[in-house]
């Protein structure tokens, strides 16, 4: 398995693995909150498409999706028209809905600690965490970013881990695959529309 498969597999536990509906707007409560909620979630005696389906509202509630998939276009936004924009961000939010679907209940709740909170600017805060080391891992640094234009209602717009930002990898990805077709944004359409009906 390589390095991003590693990492995007990890990020697929702890990131979806703690997305909920809070009522707190203070970024570090938010999280806090979030943790604490899916904590709660993942313990039931619920079905496991009963889980999948609570968490795939709770995520699209709690994640600035849209923003995320704007962000992992990069400079191909700019190249593109505003209906392709909107066919993109459809696609974008299934394949990003069904991702972590696919694998969030397969996996046990993390144990995270909540260290601080630092204020970037008027929209950013970056909250701090660790998730706690087990027999079959090692410590890890968890940073969430949080999206604050609008303080009433605090988004998820990124987690870096151990340095190594997860919305910066996918935009990486993306790019990779639309510059290998000449810039032609419908492969990108394709390969994420294949991925989504794959059974």
């Amino acid at each position: 398995m390589n390095f991003k498969k590693k990492i995007f597999i990890l990020f697929l536990i702890i990131f979806f693995n703690n997305l909920t509906i809070t009522n707190s707007s203070e970024p570090k409560e938010f999280i806090q909150s979030i943790i604490d909620e899916t904590s709660s979630i993942l313990s039931t005696q619920e079905t496991k498409e009963e889980k999948i389906k609570k968490l795939i509202s709770v995520a699209e509630n709690s994640v600035d999706i849209k923003g995320i998939g704007f962000y992992t276009l990069g400079s191909h936004k700019k190249k593109i028209t505003d209906q392709q924009k909107e066919k993109y961000i459809k696609i974008f939010k299934k394949y990003f809905l069904k991702t972590f679907s696919n694998r969030l209940v397969d996996y046990t709740d993390p144990k995270i600690n909540i260290l601080s909170s630092e204020v970037k600017n008027e929209k950013y805060t970056i909250v701090s965490s660790i998730l706690l080391a087990t027999d079959k891992r090692p410590e890890v640094k968890i940073d969430w970013r949080v999206y604050t234009k609008n303080p009433d209602k605090p988004l998820i717009r990124d987690l870096i881990i151990e340095g190594l930002s997860l919305a910066r990898t996918q935009k990486e990805e993306f790019n990779s695959i639309i510059q290998s077709n000449n810039g032609d944004i419908t492969k990108l359409f394709i390969i994420l529309e294949e991925f989504i009906n794959k059974d």
